[in-house]
């Protein structure tokens, strides 16, 4: 098993930057893929990165290309997601989520979720 926890969310303006964190935990974490997933109001789960544990691949929709940046800090046991020049639009519960191989943006496939944290980003 391994266990996921998210922090980092908040109400913040446009414009402005934020860094979630992914605290994971549990069996060994090598084989490990860490997405990050949002769910905006009324909107459907969408992925946003994700990172292979091992070799920091990493994989990005083309809505954060470039805005947003996905890491690992293996020392800490940690994915960051860095969000840059925030819009309304980016607004959300942000998920992280983790499956055992393969990159992939697909939610179904991920086995492992925290319970989300909140971004509010006001215009």
């Amino acid at each position: 098993q391994v266990q996921l926890v998210e922090s980092g969310g908040g109400l913040v303006q446009a414009g402005d930057s934020l860094r979630l964190a992914c605290a994971a935990s549990g069996r060994t974490l090598s084989p490990l893929v860490v997405g990050w997933f949002r769910q905006g109001p009324g909107k459907e789960r969408e992925f946003a990165a994700a990172i292979t544990w091992s070799t920091a691949d990493t994989i990005y929709a083309d809505s954060v290309k470039g805005r947003f940046t996905i890491s690992r800090d293996s020392a800490e046991n940690t994915v960051y997601l860095q969000m840059n020049n925030l819009n309304p639009e980016d607004t959300a519960v942000y998920y992280c989520a983790g499956r055992r191989r393969g990159l992939s943006p697909r939610a179904s496939g991920y086995n492992y979720w925290g319970q989300g944290t909140q971004v509010t980003v006001s215009s």
